[in-house]
């Protein structure tokens, strides 16, 4: 076994999850970068529109994504519990197990992205304006998703064994980079959005190529007696026991803010161009969260696989105070420098581009220290393995936030849409952290608190 790998179950529950989660801190600001690098680099060196254009294309990107994330996390939270349980013959299968559903996964939504990416973009009613760059930019994405898939599985098992540097060291080189070649396709090469798109193909290649070699040899390190078959179905079974609620989740999250986005595609370019800004700036906030609730679901999973439950509420209470922490800052930041930050992405933004962006920011940082208490409760249901709670609580966010959007806009125009947001967050983690409670801890201590 390699030395980054960290056991979970042993330790001061506060101090391991601490150690194991401030790598992931490097990991979300370059994960961050790797994200906005697109949208900055669109709206400075090419123009409003195209900020638009890339945006408006990120809605649906993220339905793909949410496949991959749905493979990250059924592998991790399964090979998490056989790594707790040293079962390590099982934890070699659950990794190819899972690479070779991946690729059959892949394959099917890359024949749906090509056939299908027009029709989706004409189905949220794309301005014609910036139907040419979204097609495009959604085109050339579909074809970097095996990386996408890959790398997410990778990030996913290195998790699961407890080593959250390595995914920082990939992370902060692709990411990097990625700024890097965006300038140069977009600025030196003139090659417009689909510069920006090309430059993240390139860069998820690299990243995934190294990040799967390291994940074969880490593989290797495990000794086990026996033969480890490269497929079961057994545990096909509990990957996607885990996977599936998770893919139907960040999917039925993704075809919300498609809906979200076709209210909002009929206040005009502006209009989306101020929401692609904020709502990117938003999503790092939410993104960074959601990445150490899966940190949470890693100790959970390890602990419950070593068949020590007790020490799953002192991790959720250290959880919850460093995703606090992060929370702060952010909220203060977005709420007071909006303006400022939305100037980021735009060089010379229209009145209706930057008051959308400053607004949509000032309604929705207020909540996030509800967000954050969601979505570490949501990493415990998720490692225990309660995924139809952890469903429920997520589709009355999500139902929500939908539902509200398209009602408020009407009487308030698009602040009313905005407004969805802190209402969803607020109810759902009502009910995520009244499921954990009675699901997971029981009796402990943590009801005291």
């Amino acid at each position: 076994m390699r030395e980054n790998n960290q056991d979970l179950t042993v330790g001061k529950p506060s101090s391991v999850l601490w150690r194991f989660c401030l790598p992931m801190f490097g990991s979300i600001i370059f994960q961050q970068l790797y994200n906005l690098a697109d949208s900055f680099v669109a709206g400075k060196y090419i123009g409003e529109d195209a900020l638009a254009a890339v945006g408006n294309s990120y809605e649906i990107t993220l339905i793909f994504i949410a496949f991959a994330f749905g493979c990250n996390i059924g592998c991790s939270v399964v090979v998490s519990r056989l790594f707790g349980a040293k079962r390590y013959r099982d934890l070699r299968t659950a990794v190819s197990t899972t690479v070779i559903a991946a690729g059959v996964i892949c394959g099917l939504l890359m024949l749906l992205g090509l056939l299908g990416g027009g029709h989706l973009l004409r189905l949220i009613h794309t301005p014609e304006n910036i139907f040419a760059d979204s097609q495009t930019y959604l085109d050339i994405y579909v074809w970097s998703l095996p990386f996408v898939f890959y790398y997410n599985i990778a990030t996913g098992i290195f998790s699961a064994l407890g080593d959250s540097r390595t995914p920082f060291w990939f992370l902060a080189a692709s990411s990097t980079a990625n700024v890097g070649v965006d300038i140069l396709f977009v600025a030196k090469f003139h090659m417009g959005v689909a510069g920006t798109a090309w430059a993240t193909l390139l860069c998820q290649g690299v990243s995934c190529i190294l990040a799967m070699s390291f994940v074969l040899r880490r593989m290797h390190g495990f000794r086990s007696s026996g033969y480890a078959p490269l497929f079961s179905w057994t545990l096909l079974g509990q990957i996607a026991g885990i996977a599936v609620p998770s893919i139907l989740q960040q999917s039925f999250i993704s075809v919300g803010n498609i809906i979200i986005q076709r209210v909002i595609n009929g206040f005009g370019s502006g209009v989306i161009a101020g929401y692609s800004a904020a709502v990117k700036l938003n999503n790092l906030v939410i993104t960074s969260m959601t990445t150490l609730g899966n940190g949470v679901s890693n100790y959970t999973a390890q602990n419950l696989g070593a068949k020590k439950p007790d020490r799953i509420p002192a991790g959720w209470k250290a959880a919850r105070n460093l995703v606090w922490m992060l929370a702060l800052p952010l909220a203060l930041l977005y709420f007071f420098g909006g303006r400022l930050l939305v100037r980021i992405f735009l060089d010379t933004p229209s009145e209706d581009a930057l008051s959308t962006g400053v607004l949509f920011l000032r309604i929705v940082a207020p909540f996030y220290f509800i967000a954050a208490l969601k979505l570490v409760t949501d990493g415990v249901l998720r490692g225990a393995g309660m995924m139809g709670k952890f469903m429920i609580a997520t589709f009355t966010d999500l139902i929500l936030r939908v539902i509200l959007a398209i009602i408020l806009s009407v009487p308030f125009g698009s602040p009313g849409i905005w407004m969805a947001w802190p209402i969803g967050w607020t109810i759902a983690t009502v009910m995520s952290v009244t499921f954990c409670r009675r699901a997971v801890f029981g009796r402990s201590p943590l009801q005291k608190t």
